[in-house]
C-alpha cells in the first residue's frame, strides 16, 4: 500500500468531499485546538484537520504517528453516541490508529491540560516505536 492509499484508507470521494466541507465549518472548540496543534507546534507532529479515513472523518490526524484526536460536543454525551464512538474507535484501531478524545469544554477551558495530554500521548507513541 502506497503512502496516499494508507493516508486515507479507501475513503470514497463523497467522504473526502464531506471532510472538505467540515474543514470550512469547524466548531469553535476545533478551531481553538487547531490553533495550538497546527504547523507542528506539538513535538513536531504534523496534524491534518478533518481527515478522512475509510468512511470516517477524524477531527485531527497525524499520519506519521497514527494518532487521531476527536473533539466531542454535547451530542456525544448520549448512550447511543457513546456506543457509536466506541465502535468507531474500535474500527480505527484496526488500522493501528490510536484515538484520544476531549470534550468541547476541555478544549475551550482547559487547553493547556489538553495539549499536555497530547504531548504525553505523542511521547508514549514515540517511545514504543523506537
Amino acid at each position: 500500500m502506497d503512502y496516499l492509499e494508507s493516508l486515507h484508507r479507501n475513503a470514497t470521494p463523497k467522504i473526502i468531499d464531506n471532510a472538505n466541507n467540515l474543514r470550512q465549518n469547524m466548531t469553535g472548540a476545533e478551531k481553538h485546538l487547531w490553533s495550538r496543534i497546527r504547523r507542528k507546534q506539538v513535538y513536531g507532529a504534523r496534524f491534518r484537520k478533518q481527515h478522512p479515513i475509510d468512511f470516517f472523518i477524524l477531527d485531527f490526524y497525524c499520519h506519521e504517528l497514527l494518532l487521531g484526536i476527536e473533539v466531542d460536543g454535547v451530542i456525544h454525551a448520549s448512550v447511543e453516541a457513546k456506543e457509536y464512538d466506541e465502535g468507531r474507535t474500535f474500527e480505527l484501531e484496526r488500522y493501528g490508529i490510536r484515538i484520544i478524545r476531549f470534550t468541547n469544554d476541555d478544549v475551550l477551558n482547559k487547553i493547556d491540560d489538553v495539549i499536555k495530554q497530547i504531548e504525553n500521548t505523542i511521547a508514549e507513541i514515540k517511545r514504543s516505536t523506537v
